[in-house]
């Protein structure tokens, strides 16, 4: 039977799917926390495959599980049944169930609820977001599960998650980053702000191994690019950056932030010039070849 629900776009909303869930943290029980409808065993339960948070700081688990044995759990999980297993899923708060395992509980309250696909892993992304415990790597993978197996544009995710249009876009483009810069990222070693200058970057797992060892400011990691992205455009002909007006530079860094690759622009005595674009994979030159095809079929509509 077909699911309807997978490709409805965010609908109702992410406040309004988590409007009975209180998702706060705090040392005592509200009035309007929500009560528990069952109290399952440990075993019985099982994490989302689809959970965005992928580390879990061993630290902060066992704080959480001193907590728990002192106090218990005072917010239950959220978890929806998972059909003829004699298994639940959760849905929120993966960490109470994980710190709950080393402080020795045996069970654990829980609020069971039925979702679709869609609003499990929308619900997984606010809660880790509200609670800022996503780093920029597993927040951007979260974006992109939301967009490629729903259907969801990144409009729709920025007005969802109260976040700003460019937010979702910049912090997708962390993607594009080698494996090991992506590793960095989500380990703490390099900061989003960091990753962000490296995307431009022809060789971006080179140039953060410098930052990470020479301790680089953002400025000076943006810097480093930029000089790494002229060498790798001419290698026999390197041309000093004081050879080039202040206003030219600004223009190829908005330009290679845009398109996510190395661009430089070469004026010559006509007043004619040139701009060189560097692609890192084959999969990079079709988006850009779509983007040129998508903006020039636009032209020749406005011509009509």
């Amino acid at each position: 039977m077909e699911k309807k629900s997978e490709r409805r776009g965010l609908g109702r909303g992410l406040s309004a799917l988590m409007a009975d869930i209180n998702l706060t943290n705090g040392a005592a029980p509200s009035a309007s926390a929500r009560r528990p409808d069952l109290l399952l065993p440990i075993e019985e339960i099982v994490p989302n495959p689809n959970q965005p948070r992928r580390t879990f700081e061993p630290a902060a688990l066992k704080e959480l599980a001193d907590s728990i044995r002192q106090k218990g759990i005072i917010q239950p999980l959220i978890v929806r049944q998972i059909a003829d297993s004699g298994k639940y899923e959760i849905v929120a708060g993966e960490r109470r169930w994980r710190a709950a395992q080393i402080a020795q509980l045996h069970a654990v309250p829980a609020v069971l609820r039925e979702f679709s696909d869609s609003e499990v892993l929308e619900i997984a992304i606010i809660e880790n977001i509200q609670r800022a415990e996503l780093n920029s790597i597993e927040e951007a993978l979260a974006y992109r599960q939301l967009m490629d197996r729903f259907g969801h544009t990144q409009e729709k995710l920025a007005e969802a998650l109260s976040r700003s249009r460019s937010h979702i876009a910049n912090i997708l483009r962390l993607l594009n980053l080698p494996d090991d810069v992506q590793s960095m990222v989500a380990t703490g070693k390099l900061s989003a702000g960091h990753a962000r200058a490296l995307v431009t970057a022809p060789n971006a797992g080179e140039l953060a191994l410098k930052v990470v060892g020479k301790g680089l400011s953002v400025r000076e990691t943006e810097d480093l690019v930029r000089k790494a992205g002229l060498e790798g455009l001419a290698p026999r002909r390197k041309r000093a950056p004081e050879d080039k007006d202040a206003d030219t530079r600004a223009l190829e860094n908005d330009l290679a932030a845009g398109l996510g690759m190395g661009v430089r622009i070469d004026h010559d005595h006509s007043g004619g010039g040139k701009m060189t674009l560097a692609y890192r994979s084959l999969d990079q030159l079709d988006l850009l070849c779509s983007a040129l095809s998508a903006a020039a079929m636009d032209a020749s509509l406005k011509r009509l």
